[in-house]
């Protein structure tokens, strides 16, 4: 298993508002190998940080995902319309890709 998670600084007051975009139901919970997306949010003081975590059962099926015409119909950004660099609440992302090493659960 792979968790592939986007690390995404956002303006003070926008991961909250963000997060459901990312789980919301679409095509990424029909492809083979997805498993679950959450989100979790870390206020700081004058920023947002998102960490976007998708699991896959492999980073291969992961890659199809990335190369579909569904992911780029997810962020498909219009020219016209989108947010402009005064009104876009990212201010940076990183994609990281771990394979799970070693787990524990509830007894």
């Amino acid at each position: 298993m792979v968790v592939v998670t986007n690390r995404i600084c956002v303006k003070k007051g926008m991961g909250k508002k963000m997060a459901p975009m990312f789980t919301k139901e679409g095509p990424l919970q029909s492809f083979d190998g997805f498993e679950k997306v959450e989100v979790l949010v870390s206020e700081q003081e004058d920023h947002d940080e998102m960490s976007v975590n998708m699991y896959w059962q492999s980073q291969e099926q992961f890659e199809v995902w990335r190369q579909s015409d569904a992911f780029k119909q997810a962020h498909h950004r219009p020219a016209n319309g989108g947010p402009t660099a005064e009104n876009n609440p990212v201010i940076s992302s990183q994609l990281v890709i771990s394979q799970v090493a070693s787990t524990a659960t509830k007894i």
